[in-house]
């Protein structure tokens, strides 16, 4: 990660840190009611497209009348998913890119493009 990234997610984890502790919430975020929370959330966001078809699913994104619900959903797993991986002490940042070389490493492009 770049310095600005890297300031960015420091700054986003102390914020979503902050949100939690003002509203006390820290007995209730273990780590199986975080990752159900995580779980609730995507159904959240995937509700957002349920009946939409695959092709039309960029373009309900993008329309300005169904765009900040999907990106308040995004919002919301992305949340949830921090949460969760601080209060087990996960760097979600690295976790990522290591999960990225090792998919690299188990899809080859060359073997893997188009399908």
């Amino acid at each position: 990660m770049t310095d600005d990234s890297e300031d960015r997610w420091s700054r986003v984890l102390a914020d979503v840190r902050a949100f939690v502790a003002e509203r006390e919430w820290e007995p209730f975020h273990d780590p199986k009611n975080l990752a159900m929370a995580v779980a609730s959330e995507a159904g959240e966001l995937l509700s957002e497209l349920r009946w939409i078809e695959g092709p039309e699913s960029d373009a309900h994104c993008r329309d300005p009348e169904h765009r900040q619900a999907v990106i308040d959903e995004i919002a919301d797993v992305a949340i949830t998913l921090t949460m969760l991986a601080d209060r087990v002490g996960v760097d979600l940042p690295e976790a990522m890119h290591a999960k990225l070389v090792k998919n690299r490493e188990k899809y080859p492009a060359d073997e893997w493009r188009g399908r």
